[in-house]
């Protein structure tokens, strides 16, 4: 019994568990990644995703770039600060 208490104790005094960052911190990424349209161009657009820090970035394959192509950023949206600023509903 006096074992489990000192285990009891050592847990209930140690440093507390974290499951949320601080606004400065980023929490490690968990991606979706889905292809669709984009309104403009001929091109298909990659959505990116970031669910743990509420984060969505949108990139396109453009072949015309260069000898082997590349990926061109569209645009970037921060997903909370966009839910935050929502009003009238």
């Amino acid at each position: 019994n006096a074992g489990l208490l000192l285990v009891l104790g050592a847990v209930a005094l140690g440093p507390d568990a974290r499951a949320q960052a601080t606004p400065d911190e980023r929490l490690r990424g968990d991606y979706v990644v889905v292809g669709g349209d984009i309104p403009f161009g001929n091109a298909n657009a990659i959505y990116i995703l970031d669910t743990a820090n509420q984060e969505m970035v949108a990139i396109r394959w453009n072949p015309g770039a260069g000898a082997a192509g590349r990926l061109e950023p569209i645009g970037y949206r921060d997903l909370r600060a966009d839910a935050e600023s929502r009003t009238g509903r």
